[in-house]
């Protein structure tokens, strides 16, 4: 609803989940939805697989369509509220961490909302944050409502959910948490307004670029299948080959089952496969329990071979297929709704401040530290209004920042490149260390409207 900045068919919000169904967000040229069995029968959208999931699931199922330009770019699955206790799982009469599996591995995106008022992590979220193993690179957290806190609150809220989600997510490294508000109402505590800008910009610029990583990100998942069949083939193959041809056949898959872990070691150890491209022991158990080891195929090294041919060396000439393609096309990036609101004008992200303060005023927006710097530029004993490099050099080291950062703003402060600073050229050199100082980026370039004035060049009139 944020993002959008419009209500969408099915759409209900409260304290509480509200939203017993997934609902698919997607583009259309009117307004409506589509209920889930008329969905999965439909060959122009993807959800055609999910008919296996059930009535059901079926009847919690439905696609809003609607005219929205945020939509142009990318569809947006609207998971269930999560609940909490076993009798809610029971009730929902399907596998939704089944589900919510299907759909991990389809999408580019996958975000995690937390209340900061509201932090405990339920058996059932426990339990969907699990299904998505494997596509932890997917995953981003979001710590919503995070104005009705104070500062103080904040930090504790934040060192808690980083705890927390430690316990349920296991991997080394620590997942990106987005802090904010994010809705359209006033912020009940504003003294941390910057920050929920900083934050919810960057949230921003990670879902704008999906557009452009869709391509690599599906031939990525081609691999990884590609990847996962071959070792699947492996473990088939092995299974086959351990049964006997007439008696003990009962008996002996039961041994293999059993036996799964050892297998698994003897595959890696033969065909030096690494572990985590096999399947999990316990659900690879499960679902041989009801096989026919008998019906298995045995190895065909030729299929094998052109799978790894494909790995080798087709995959690589489409990697340069698809950045020709993304050159030669136009930058897609997702526009509309919330994102347009932090683009342009006075609001935009970083307007004012760093090296874009002054931007849209008349005076040099050094000119009222000025007086301060010329004390300093006079006791560096200047020739002829300017100061060497050397004596420029002991005044600039004094800021403590690397020599790389220094000779930046070097480079940008010596305006007519003469390798000496006149009294405007080291009051700016003195504003962009504060800028960097105060935790801002230096420009590439030298924006105009930080030229110092005797440095500007005339406005050419035609007679």
């Amino acid at each position: 609803r944020y993002l959008l900045e419009q209500d969408f068919p099915g759409m209900r919000i409260g304290p509480e989940p509200t939203t017993d169904s997934f609902i698919a967000v997607m583009y259309g040229d009117s307004e409506g939805s589509v209920p889930g069995n008329a969905l999965v029968v439909d060959p122009k959208k993807p959800f055609r697989k999910l008919s296996r999931f059930g009535n059901a699931f079926l009847n919690r199922f439905m696609c809003s369509q609607l005219p929205n330009q945020v939509l142009k770019s990318i569809s947006i699955i609207d998971s269930p509220g999560i609940l909490s206790g076993e009798k809610q799982r029971i009730s929902r009469g399907y596998d939704f961490c089944q589900v919510l599996q299907w759909f991990a591995e389809r999408v580019d995106r996958i975000i995690l909302l937390f209340d900061a008022h509201k932090l405990d992590i339920s058996d059932e979220f426990s339990e969907a944050i699990k299904s998505f193993r494997g596509q932890d690179d997917k995953i981003r957290v979001v710590l919503n409502k995070a104005d009705q806190v104070d500062t103080q609150q904040l930090m504790r809220v934040y060192g808690a959910l980083m705890w927390s989600l430690g316990k349920v997510i296991n991997t080394p490294e620590v997942l990106r948490v987005y802090i904010g508000s994010f809705w359209a109402h006033p912020l009940q505590n504003t003294e941390n307004r910057r920050l929920f800008e900083a934050e919810a910009q960057d949230l921003f610029k990670d879902i704008q670029s999906l557009p452009q990583k869709a391509a690599v990100r599906k031939l990525n998942d081609l691999i990884k299948r590609a990847r996962l069949a071959k070792v699947h083939a492996y473990i088939i193959s092995y299974l086959k080959k351990e049964m006997p041809s007439v008696f003990g056949k009962e008996n002996k898959k039961k041994e293999l089952i059993s036996r799964l872990p050892e297998i698994y070691i003897q595959l890696q150890r033969e065909y030096h496969i690494s572990a985590g491209d096999f399947p999990e022991v316990k659900k690879m158990q499960e679902l041989l329990e009801t096989c026919d080891f008998t019906k298995f195929h045995s190895l065909k090294p030729k299929l094998i071979e052109a799978v790894d041919n494909m790995l080798a060396n087709k995959i690589a000439s489409l990697m340069s297929l698809i950045r020709q393609e993304e050159s030669n096309m136009p930058t897609e990036i997702v526009h509309g709704g919330a994102f347009d609101g932090t683009m342009a004008g006075p609001f935009g992200h970083g307007y004012g401040e760093g090296a874009k303060e002054g931007a849209d005023e008349d005076e040099w927006v050094v000119a009222k530290d000025k007086p301060a710097y010329d004390e300093i530029f006079y006791t560096l004993s200047p020739i002829n209004g300017k100061i060497s490099g050397i004596s420029a050099k002991k005044e600039m080291v004094t800021s403590k920042l690397p020599n790389s950062v220094l000779g930046k703003i070097w480079k940008l402060a010596d305006c007519d490149g003469d390798g000496m600073l006149d009294d405007e050229e080291f009051a700016l050199a003195k504003h962009l260390i504060k800028i960097k100082l105060d935790g801002y980026e230096l420009p590439g370039t030298l924006p105009s409207h930080l030229v110092p004035p005797s440095h500007r060049k005339p406005f050419q009139t035609a007679e």
